[in-house]
């Protein structure tokens, strides 16, 4: 089951944590991966990894928050493998501040890259899908449990985890009967090089105790793994989710049934 082989998997932020995750287990299923990062040296690890365990994989650097590069990847992935199957948007960055610690700069930085990326990234993926030969594919967008509950101080982060969100359920109706299905996972916070970075910026001296608080704040007492967002990212990219379009997974410990 969820076999992805010979299948064109573009990932974002692949270069690190949950994309990386993704792209290696995606690799191990038989997809062809195209491992997207902002850093080429991050990418090209990542890709060196796969081909070493047998796998096929392509690094390209490129930056979300820019059309003209997210067309050049998807141009580049094409020229290599004839199509793209599956689009996941995971390139994200975040801020700490509620409205009033927050910039028109933060404000639009933040957006740009987690909501524009998406936008940019699936607006590729689906013209790409829809002239291909056979038409169709699989998106599959990284949202937050921040699209869905109040969380303190991100106040840019989880608006932009909200559009996302939204944007997945409309690409899923606007495009389901055209043999495109779009999803999203709502992850609790996973420990990764994304939560590191954020706690060493803005947490300095304090990293111990703030990292305690954030595996709390999940009921089951710790955060998430990468590989369990990739497992989760596994399934709906397979064919045995042919049924679900338009829906947000949420995997987070029990944190959203409190």
């Amino acid at each position: 089951m969820f076999s992805l082989q010979d299948k064109v998997a573009l990932i974002t932020g692949a270069g690190s944590g949950i994309g990386e995750a993704i792209a290696r287990l995606f690799a191990r299923q038989g997809a062809r991966v195209v491992v997207g990062d902002v850093r080429l040296d991050a990418a090209q690890q990542v890709a060196d990894d796969i081909k070493a365990e047998g796998g096929e994989a392509l690094p390209l650097a490129f930056d979300v928050a820019e059309s003209e590069q997210v067309r050049a990847a998807f141009s580049k992935a094409v020229a290599r493998y004839g199509r793209v199957d599956i689009s996941v948007n995971n390139a994200g960055i975040s801020h700490v501040g509620n409205i009033l610690e927050t910039s028109d700069e933060d404000y639009e930085r933040v957006m740009r890259v987690n909501a524009g990326g998406v936008f940019r990234c699936a607006r590729e993926a689906v013209r790409q899908m829809l002239a291909q030969d056979p038409k169709g594919g699989t998106i599959i967008n990284i949202s937050s449990v921040a699209a869905q509950v109040g969380v303190e101080q991100r106040l840019p982060y989880s608006a932009s985890k909200g559009a996302v969100l939204a944007m997945t359920r409309s690409i899923a109706i606007d495009f389901v009967s055209q043999g495109i299905r779009c999803n999203a996972i709502c992850p609790g916070t996973v420990h990764s090089p994304f939560v590191e970075g954020y706690l060493k910026r803005n947490f300095a001296g304090r990293e111990d105790e703030v990292r305690q608080t954030l595996h709390a704040r999940q009921p089951i007492g710790r955060m998430g793994r990468p590989d369990e967002i990739a497992n989760a990212a596994l399934y709906l990219a397979s064919d045995e989710a042919a049924f679900v379009t338009g829906s947000g997974l949420v995997i987070d410990g029990g944190w959203t049934a409190k």
